[in-house]
Parts: C-alpha cells; sequence; structure tokens
C-alpha cells in the first residue's frame, strides 16, 4: 500500500469510529447541533498529527525541512504549526521560502508554446540554493534573497540568518521531494514532508468526492478574497495548474518521510457558504459555466456550517481569512 493509500486508510478508519463516513451522516449531526464537536475534534487530530512529524524531527535529528504538496494543499499553515510545534520541541525553527531563488526572468526557461515556466524545476537557481543551504546548516552567517517579481530579478534583502544547533531550517515549495532540489545535502539530515487535501469524506456509500474538487474550491474562494480573481477565471487556470502538478509534484510524494492530510471532515459544510455565491456569478455563456455549476451542486449537498466555530489557528483560516498567522 502506498504511503498516501495508508494515509486515507487511517483517515477512514478515524471516520468509521465517529460515524461520519458519508455527507447524510455529517449533515444529520450538523442538524443534531454536532458542529462544534466535529470542529473540534477534527482540529485536534490534524494537531496530533503536525505535533508527531514534529516529534519525529526532534528525535531524529533531522535538520532540513522540506515540505512540499499541491496547490491549496494548505502548505504554508502546515508550515507554521508546525513551526509551533518544533519550538515545543525545544528546537528553534526557520522558515525560508523558495519563491526568492527563482533565477533572473530572462533565464526562466520556456514551455512548449513559448511562455515562461515558472512551475518547472529549472526555474530556481539550484546551485546557489543549495550553496545557501549548506552554508546555514555549517553554522555561516547567511543573507537571504529576495526575488522583485515585479522586475523579475533576485536582489539582496538585508534579513541575515545564521542557525544554532538547535535550530530547523523548514523549506516550503513545490518542488521540495524531488531529490535534483538539494543534490549537495545530506540525505541524513533531510525530513521530507508531503501535504495534500485526501478528502475522505463521500457522498453516499458508492460516490466519492475528488481531492481535486475540495481544493479547487478552496482557491477559488483565496482567489477571489485575497487576488481579486473570479470564479471564472480561477476554473479557466485550473487545468493548467493540475498539468503542472501532474508533472513536478505526484510524481515525488511517495518520497516523502511522512504525508500530512490537510482536508477536514467538516470543510465543505463551511466552503459552500463562501464558494456558493461565487460560483454563481459565472455567465451562463461562459465556457467554464459547466464546471461551475458541477461545484455548486457538490457543495449543495452539504448542510452549511457557519464559519464563526472554526478556530483562528485552523488551517481553513488560510483560504478564509481570520488566522492568527500573517501569510
Amino acid at each position: 500500500m502506498s504511503k498516501l493509500e495508508t494515509v486515507m486508510a487511517e483517515y477512514r478508519q478515524w471516520q468509521e469510529i465517529v460515524r461520519l463516513n458519508t455527507v447524510a451522516d455529517l449533515n444529520n449531526a450538523v442538524r443534531a447541533g454536532l458542529a462544534p464537536f466535529i470542529i473540534n475534534v477534527t482540529e485536534a487530530l490534524q494537531e496530533r498529527r503536525i505535533a508527531a512529524v514534529a516529534d519525529e524531527i526532534q528525535r531524529t535529528g533531522k535538520r532540513l525541512v522540506l515540505l512540499a504538496g499541491p496547490s491549496s494543499s494548505g502548505k504554508t499553515t502546515t508550515s507554521k504549526r508546525l513551526a509551533i510545534q518544533l519550538g515545543a520541541c525545544g528546537l528553534m525553527p526557520h522558515t525560508i521560502s523558495m519563491d526568492n531563488y527563482f533565477v533572473n526572468r530572462e533565464q526562466t526557461p520556456r514551455d512548449e508554446k513559448g511562455e515562461y515556466d515558472f512551475e518547472c524545476l529549472q526555474a530556481l537557481d539550484i546551485p546557489f540554493f543549495n550553496e545557501q543551504l549548506s552554508e546555514l546548516l555549517d553554522g555561516k552567517k547567511v543573507e537571504l534573497p529576495r526575488y522583485d517579481f515585479q522586475t523579475g530579478h533576485r536582489r539582496n534583502s538585508g534579513e541575515h540568518l545564521t542557525m544554532q544547533e538547535c535550530d530547523v531550517l523548514i523549506v516550503e515549495g513545490i518542488h521540495a521531494l524531488n531529490p535534483d532540489l538539494t543534490p549537495e545535502i545530506s540525505d541524513d539530515i533531510q525530513f521530507r514532508l508531503y501535504v495534500s487535501a485526501l478528502t475522505t469524506i463521500q457522498l453516499d456509500e458508492q460516490r466519492r468526492i475528488s481531492t481535486s474538487d475540495n481544493r479547487l474550491l478552496r482557491r477559488i474562494i483565496r482567489d477571489k478574497k485575497f487576488r481579486g480573481y473570479s470564479a471564472e477565471e480561477t476554473i479557466r487556470r485550473w487545468p493548467s495548474v493540475r498539468a503542472g502538478e501532474e508533472k513536478w509534484i505526484f510524481p515525488f510524494q511517495e518520497n516523502c518521510d511522512r504525508m500530512i492530510n490537510s482536508a477536514l471532515l467538516y470543510e465543505l459544510a463551511v466552503l459552500r457558504n463562501y464558494v456558493m455565491p461565487t460560483l454563481e456569478q459565472v455567465p451562463v455563456d461562459a465556457p467554464e459555466y459547466e464546471e461551475a455549476l458541477r461545484l455548486r451542486q457538490l457543495v449543495g449537498f452539504f448542510e452549511p456550517i457557519p464559519d464563526k466555530q472554526i478556530p483562528p489557528t485552523s488551517l481553513l483560516r488560510e483560504f478564509l481569512g481570520g488566522s492568527v498567522f500573517k501569510y
């Protein structure tokens, strides 16, 4: 059994215990006033998984955490919550963004259409990235770069970092599990973590919910709230996003040391409140209308849950807003 299948099987077993296997089960529980209990238990389960990862990192003495996952999987919130748990283990975490290691725009490879391919591994300055990682892990003082996306050039940030003996470096990015990312770093100090929304609740006993749909709904809400994109625009871009995942993320997911399921049992009941009005704005004559209608029908199966019951540390806050974390 693959690691992904193992994680999904574990969550399905947990759902059997709490008797919440299908949307009907969840809806009945919500109508019975059990939404707060479901939210709290689901959040506690996810926190336990993250804490277990931190414990393993502390126990094995790993100093470099490489965290990957597909779009809207909640990588950023997971890295922030992991940092807190590492601190609770007596370790000092530092997080650096892989986005700051892009090559200059004119050096970016192009795809088959002649457009810049920002998702390929070669869009990153791998030698420079490995040089800085090696220096940091050797305890040397390093000035971190900052990539200016407007000019398309990397520059000095003025921010310096020196790692001590009990410090752990967290690197988040889509290529984090690709072994070609860190060829100059010993495997003995690397801990690879994969995060994805592995939806396990089913529509009914025969029909499952696509994990891709879960992530797309998250992205539609985030794009609308924080980036000003319509649902129509997000749906239009989604096939390209998925193609990049199939090429650069999914082939390496089994390389991880641990896998965390970022899907929350109750989340589609909360996302419904946010995504339905946005999906309803897609014009009937738009090419994306059919997909928007399908997604509306999907979330329409769920009894809505108000978001006020969701804690500010929840991964879902990365998409809804109201988080205690800064993004």
